[in-house]
């Protein structure tokens, strides 16, 4: 029940997602160009994103918390900040996240990221890699996480939205 409570949640968080504001064209256009008729099930596609029968694969998501060493001075925080941004880029390169985010509210979690790999452990590894977690800035939190199979595909359409890198 609670798999499919979690792919549920998964595809209203998509749907609304892609959901077209009404008040954006551009949005609706494209919005109508993904769910035409002739845009259904491609089994090709399925194949090549690791998709089960309802469009879904599993990952790992990671909520970012502030971890227990966040008495860096100013310059050290924004430094430390810059190389964990480097850090989200690269993997994010590598096809191995596919989606990161800061929380808005300053709150204890600081974000989340959603790792394209099959174990905690391998998620663990990669955790490892960035600065503000080695510093103790950070820390992560790992769950196995079922959802949509078209997540990797957000990378390679952000990089046609994006003006400039958050990590530089």
């Amino acid at each position: 029940m609670r798999t499919f409570s979690l792919a549920l949640f998964s595809l209203i968080v998509l749907a609304h997602c892609i959901a077209p504001p009404a008040e954006n064209a551009a949005t609706s256009d494209l919005y109508a160009q993904i769910t035409a008729p002739e845009a259904a099930f491609d089994s090709t596609l399925a194949t090549r994103v690791g998709a089960d029968k309802y469009g879904m694969r599993s990952y790992v998501l990671a909520y970012l918390k502030a971890g227990p060493n966040r008495s860096q001075d100013s310059l050290e925080a924004a430094e430390l900040q810059k190389a964990h941004l480097k850090n989200i880029t690269r993997l994010a390169a590598e096809g191995k996240l596919v989606l990161a985010g800061p929380f808005l509210d300053d709150g204890e979690t600081r974000g989340i990221y959603i790792f394209n790999v099959e174990t905690l452990e391998e998620a663990a590894a990669l955790t490892e890699t960035d600065p503000a977690v080695q510093a103790g800035r950070l820390v992560m939190e790992l769950h196995p996480w079922y959802g949509s199979a078209a997540l990797p595909l957000i990378t390679p359409l952000h990089k046609r939205l994006e003006q400039q890198s958050v990590s530089e």
